[in-house]
């Protein structure tokens, strides 16, 4: 039977040793356990875009500042047999009543784009509930239609915006396709936003009162509905039960 004499300093070292990888480990499956609590948890996400086999696509306009263009974007999409979304501030609906009146007329869905058009995020359930409630009865009053999708300004929400718009029976929508026309860019850079970007599903963002978004329109239609596309208003689009949100914010089915 051999017997083997350990150092002391060298004993020391490796119960130190010892210690340090037991404590790195454990630190590393807190971590991982924090980390998989943190994706497991549920986080709401709006619609981005809808996972569909069909080529279908939805455009959307979304209106707070003016009505320059309006008639124009009306007039090419009667012409080409298009619909879309228009999402409407509430300050514009009741500044705008006629035009709220024509966009419905024409076989367009119209949604809330809120009140005031706040940081939604900012806001208490109290004051979402009013903003989304004020805006919904201002359109319904002029259209005789029930609102179902909501848009939140600047693309801003958190978990209780959400929650509280589907408790109000309606769908927060996003975009997956953004035009940028607000920036003032030309037609042509508007096209080559749009365009490229669109695939099954999508959701196209444009601005009723954008300086080149009426210019921009019809090449865009024709290069999309070129491609096979069809156009669909986004309550048209998007599941309504049995899907669940993938990571992208975009609805799948079940």
């Amino acid at each position: 039977m051999k017997v083997f004499f350990v150092r002391k300093k060298t004993l020391t070292a490796v119960l130190t040793a010892a210690i340090l990888l037991v404590v790195a480990v454990t630190a590393g499956a807190i971590a991982l356990g924090g980390t998989k609590q943190t994706f497991s948890k549920s986080r709401e996400l709006p619609i981005y875009s809808v996972g569909v086999k069909e080529k279908k696509i939805a455009i959307s306009f979304d209106c707070a500042w003016g009505v320059d263009y309006t008639d124009r974007l009306l007039e090419i999409m009667a012409e080409k047999n298009v619909v879309s979304t228009f999402f409407c501030v509430e300050f514009w609906t009741e500044k705008y009543p006629e035009y709220v009146e024509k966009i419905a007329k024409a076989g367009h869905d119209i949604g809330t784009h809120s009140a005031t058009h706040p940081y939604m995020s900012k806001l208490d359930k109290n004051t979402i509930v009013k903003e989304l409630t004020t805006s919904s009865e201002a359109i319904e009053k002029i259209t005789g239609k029930k609102v179902n999708v909501f848009r939140p300004p600047y693309g801003d929400y958190n978990d209780t915006l959400i929650r509280t718009a589907r408790e109000l029976g309606l769908y927060t929508i996003q975009w997956d396709v953004d035009s940028l026309d607000w920036k003032n860019l030309s037609a042509k850079e508007i096209y080559n936003r749009v365009v490229p970007k669109v695939q099954n599903g999508s959701i196209v963002l444009f601005h009723n009162n954008g300086l080149h978004t009426a210019d921009a329109l019809p090449d865009i239609i024709d290069a999309l509905k070129g491609k096979g596309y069809e156009f669909v208003t986004i309550y048209d689009l998007i599941y309504k039960d049995g899907y669940y949100m993938d990571a992208e914010g975009r609805q799948q089915l079940e």
